[in-house]
């Protein structure tokens, strides 16, 4: 049975999971209407009530909405920071912390960081497994946008080669990200450190003008936002040697002087084998020295812890579901007592007590119901509204279309709900019918 399931399609599995989730739901309906046409009643029932209705439905919409939306942003965001470190295969830095090493030189947020030195460097570039070794230097920015010293290899990695104009020749030039608000062409004063997107501070702090030479395609990472420049560019305005001898003049790029080379927090070390990442993590995890890392192992560490708040906030939003739909039958049973004499009164003409149980379970049903499908519209717009958000404040392009996960709560939740509509129509059975009549 279980190599059965095993070598069953993924969707398949999910339509199957979602159907065994809706079965209760459906037998319930079955044995409660079969036999009886009450969708005439309960439609006038609907109407009769459509103020008070509306505001069950929309009740259990929002509810049912967020809880999903939630879900489903979860969701996007851990596809959004794995597709975010697809071009970083291996990072070597200096003994720390990997994930703040990673946050840095993945998602280029600020952070103070020793240094590897010349030898350290020469050491990865020349390794005949490397095909890349990219230095990283930071510490500098325009009007919010990081600037990111670096090799032209690397951004034509990064970029996958899609480059409006060219790359930089001299060190008083610049590479912008698809997002830059700059033009090939404008001039501009970095500043050090990270300064706000509006700040008019910056030609008070480095003495010197950069030119926009290019700009990268879309890369749906937070490099979108920054700005490249030959890492010489970031050594030589904090006054540091620029990695060459003088008798190299002008040169801009590898390879480097380990003797002039100043030093760089992270190494971005690309191979053309997969054995050989492993190797090179392997020989460049040194006690007190180096420390090599997968930004992906980083990040799987990390969605394992998310994956246990994930799954509580899958149980606390089925569970605030199940209490909003147990107060909204609170209200229908509220509700069905002024319906009391009508249903009274067409027992008193020979209707059958399940037919009135179908009538009154029907109602509450077509509301639930209505609310939780209305709620998956509401979920897919809060998690494109929320996408929107984050992705504006990491950089990250994020996107959370709705999926099975979300599909499979919200039918759970209609069976619940369904099983749950059984009591306002229990009630009202119970009630004697001279009683219903008299009220």
């Amino acid at each position: 049975m279980f190599d059965l399931w095993d070598g069953l399609p993924v969707t398949v599995q999910d339509m199957l999971v979602a159907l065994l989730l809706l079965a209760p739901a459906a037998l319930i309906g079955l044995a409660v209407i079969r036999g009886f046409a009450p969708g005439p009643l309960i439609r006038a029932m609907i109407g009769r009530f459509f103020s008070a209705n509306v505001l069950f439905v929309l009740l259990i919409a929002v509810s049912v909405g967020l809880g999903v939306g939630l879900i489903a942003q979860e969701r996007g965001l851990r596809h959004g920071t794995a597709h975010a470190a697809d071009k970083f295969d291996l990072v070597v830095t200096a003994p720390g912390s990997e994930l703040t090493m990673m946050m840095a030189a993945v998602y280029l947020q600020p952070t103070d960081a020793p240094l590897l030195d010349g030898a350290t460097y020469a050491e990865l570039a020349g390794h005949e497994n490397v095909a890349l070794a990219a230095p990283l230097a930071f510490g500098d920015s325009y009007r919010g946008a990081p600037l990111v010293g670096t090799i032209a290899d690397f951004a034509r990695y990064l970029s996958s080669d899609r480059i409006e104009g060219r790359l930089w020749q001299t060190s008083s030039e610049a590479v912008i990200g698809a997002a830059v608000p700059l033009q090939i062409e404008d001039r501009f004063t970095p500043a050090h450190g990270m300064t706000g997107p509006h700040s008019e501070e910056e030609d008070e702090d480095h003495d010197i003008d950069l030119t926009v030479v290019g700009r990268l395609g879309v890369t749906g990472t937070p490099w979108d936002r920054a700005i490249l420049v030959p890492i010489e560019t970031i050594w030589e305005v904090h006054g540091l040697a620029n990695g060459h001898a003088l008798a190299a003049g002008d040169q801009i790029g590898p390879p480097f002087d380990s003797e002039f080379f100043p030093g760089t927090p992270a190494v971005i070390v690309r191979s053309e084998q997969l054995w050989a990442n492993y190797a090179l993590r392997s020989q460049f995890t040194r006690d007190k020295q180096t420390m090599a890392f997968f930004p992906g192992e980083v990040l799987a560490r990390l969605y394992s812890v998310i994956g246990d708040v994930r799954q509580a906030m899958e149980i606390l939003s089925l569970v605030s579901q199940i209490l909003v739909a147990a107060s909204v039958l609170l209200g229908l049973f509220i509700l069905t007592n002024q319906l009391r004499r009508h249903m009274a009164l067409l027992r008193a003409l020979g209707a059958p007590g399940r037919f009135v149980f179908a009538v009154i379970w029907g109602y509450a049903t077509s509301l639930l119901v209505i609310g939780a499908m209305l709620g998956l519209a509401v979920g897919a717009g809060a998690a494109a509204a929320l996408s929107e958000i984050v992705s504006r404040q990491t950089g990250i392009a994020i996107s959370a279309p709705l999926g099975w996960a979300e599909i499979h709560l919200v039918a759970g939740f209609v069976s619940v709900s369904v099983f749950l509509a059984l009591y306002p129509a229990y009630s009202v059975l119970r009630s004697p019918v001279a009683t219903g009549l008299r009220s």
